[in-house]
C-alpha cells in the first residue's frame, strides 16, 4: 500500500447504518483498534477519558487468545497508550503510526523537531484567547482543541485555530493538518495506520493471520483500504458517512459486545 502524504478524503459508500454488523473475532486475527472514539468514548478532553471497567482485562484474554496478535493504533503516543491501559502493555502504533512497539520491547518516542516546539508554545498564546480551548501535547505532533469553548465563542475560537494550523504547517514541511470534531492536528506525513498495520502484518505473531481493524475516524481510512486490499474486516465504528469500511458498530459500547467484554453490574441501592 502506498503510504498517503495527504490526509484521507472521504469517499462514496454505503450509508454506515446499511453496512452489515461483522462477524465474531475470527480465531486466526490480527486484531487491531483504534482508541479514542472506538475503544473508548469521546471525552469533553484527552486527558478526561476514562478506561471502562473489565476493557484492559478482555483486551488481555483477546491478546493471549490471539497468541500475541493484538495491537492498539491510535492517534495518541505509545507513551500514553501504555499509561492509559496500565497495568497491561500492548503492541501499539502511536502517533497515526509514527511510532510502533512490540509488547516485551521497549519503545523509541519520535523525534520533535524544533519548528514544532516553536509553532506548540505558540499555540499555547492563542489558544488562551478562548476559555476551554487546548493545546494537546503529542510529542511529535500536536492538537488544538476547541471543543469545551462554549457556545458562544465555539465558531471564532474554530477559526482562529484553523488560520493559526494552516500558517503553522507552511513552515513544516514533513508535517500535514489532520482535522477532526472539534480538533485540528498538526501530525507527521510519512506515516498513516495503513502503513503500521502493514509493518505489524509482516511480523510474528501477526503474519499470515487475517487482519481485523475497527476505527471511527478519517485517519482510519488508510487502515481500512490496507485491510480491505488483503481481505481482511474492515469496521466503522459511529455514524461518519463516506468511509471504506466494510462493517459497522455504532459506539463503542457496541465495539466492547463484540469483543465480549462484560456488561457493567447495575449499582445497587443502598438499603435504608
Amino acid at each position: 500500500m502506498r503510504q498517503s502524504s495527504e490526509a484521507p478524503t472521504p469517499r462514496p459508500s454505503a450509508a454506515p447504518a446499511a453496512l452489515p454488523a461483522p462477524p465474531t473475532v475470527p480465531d486466526d486475527a490480527a486484531l487491531f483498534l483504534d482508541v479514542d472514539g472506538c475503544l473508548l468514548p469521546f471525552a469533553p478532553s484527552p486527558d478526561a477519558v476514562q478506561v471502562p471497567p473489565g476493557l484492559v482485562e478482555r483486551l488481555h484474554v483477546l491478546h493471549t487468545h490471539l497468541d500475541g496478535a493484538l495491537a492498539l493504533v491510535s492517534g495518541r503516543n505509545v507513551a500514553t497508550l501504555d499509561a492509559l491501559f496500565a497495568p497491561a502493555v500492548f503492541n501499539a502504533a502511536g502517533l497515526h503510526g509514527v511510532e510502533r512497539r512490540r509488547t516485551g520491547q521497549t519503545g523509541t518516542p519520535a523525534e520533535v523537531p524544533p519548528g514544532l516546539v516553536r509553532v506548540r508554545d505558540a499555540a499555547r498564546v492563542i489558544v488562551d484567547a478562548y476559555p476551554g480551548a487546548l493545546v494537546e501535547d503529542k510529542g511529535a505532533a500536536i492538537a488544538l482543541h476547541w471543543r469545551m469553548v462554549d457556545d458562544a465563542g465555539k465558531r471564532a475560537a474554530g477559526i482562529a485555530l484553523h488560520a493559526f494550523a494552516a500558517g503553522a504547517v507552511t513552515g513544516l514541511p514533513e508535517y500535514q493538518l489532520q482535522p477532526g470534531d472539534h480538533v485540528i492536528e498538526l501530525r507527521p506525513r510519512h506515516a498513516d495506520k495503513g502503513s503500521a498495520i502493514l509493518a505489524f502484518l509482516a511480523e510474528a505473531p501477526f503474519a499470515g493471520r487475517r487482519p481485523v481493524f475497527a476505527g471511527d475516524d478519517l485517519t482510519d481510512e488508510p487502515g481500512f483500504e490496507a485491510v480491505n486490499i488483503l481481505g481482511g474486516i474492515s469496521i466503522l465504528v459511529g455514524d461518519r458517512p463516506g468511509s471504506a469500511a466494510r462493517f459497522h458498530l455504532s459506539s463503542p459500547d457496541a465495539v466492547h459486545r463484540w469483543l465480549g467484554v462484560p456488561a457493567p453490574l447495575p449499582l445497587q441501592e443502598t438499603p435504608r
